[in-house]
């Protein structure tokens, strides 16, 4: 049995405040859980975002993308009364800072154009100049989204890698489906990564990125010890 203990135990340990692993050590040895006060449930005080380090930006040449190898090398947790502020501390810990305001490319399959309608609208109300490729674009357009056109990579140039590269984009949102987006996706992540530039590619992801945005915008971190969650 593996039960893939070893990073999710510390971080619901810490979420929570409870010693799960000296409690789960007891119980091996004869202790049940009533003896040592586990018949509930801990309340989580707050939210609590974990979010994993990867060593891409150490490898240029690499293609940052994930499959079933281990390939980070590390965790963070970010931790808030509100979701937004504890998702964009955890994104913070694992290196990546969403800007406040600039330009942000979005590229998403059919599938994902009519989900994407409230995060673009969104950032849009933020102060965002939005970019897009040609069917996202047209899908922004016509919902009255203000939004100007960005060619794909093989599409032609200048394309959106080029826009990355010369210091044009700040935040990437990009959902892709098929070969010629494989592609896409593959040049995009390279320069985001070289760049520095934060890229989420689902919109859940999108989602929990503006939430994060929309609590950077209203002030500064807050920071406490764990023991004052606790108590």
């Amino acid at each position: 049995v593996n039960p893939r203990a070893s990073r999710t135990v510390p971080f619901v340990a810490k979420a929570t405040g409870v010693p799960i692993a000296k409690i789960a050590t007891k119980i091996m040895a004869g202790k049940s859980l009533e003896e040592l006060g586990m018949t509930e449930e801990p309340r989580i005080n707050g939210w609590f975002v974990k979010e994993s380090v990867f060593p891409f930006v150490k490898f240029p040449d690499e293609d940052p993308s994930l499959g079933p190898e281990m390939r980070s090398t590390g965790e963070v947790m970010g931790s808030s009364d509100e979701f937004g502020l504890a998702f964009a501390k955890a994104q913070l810990g694992a290196g990546t800072r969403f800007p406040t305001e600039g330009k942000v490319f979005l590229s998403v399959n059919d599938n994902d154009k009519k989900n994407l309608l409230p995060i673009a609208e969104n950032l849009a109300g933020l102060g965002f100049e939005i970019v897009a490729t040609k069917g996202t674009s047209e899908a922004l357009n016509t919902a009255g989204i203000p939004c100007r056109m960005l060619y794909k990579v093989l599409e032609g140039r200048p394309n959106a890698v080029d826009a990355i590269k010369n210091g044009e984009i700040d935040l990437i949102l990009n959902t892709p489906l098929g070969r010629d987006s494989y592609f896409d996706e593959k040049a995009l992540r390279r320069a985001a990564t070289q760049h520095g530039i934060p890229l989420v590619t689902t919109l859940s992801g999108g989602h929990a990125m503006v939430e994060a945005i929309i609590a950077l915008r209203k002030g500064g971190l807050d920071v406490r010890p764990l023991q004052e969650i606790y108590d």
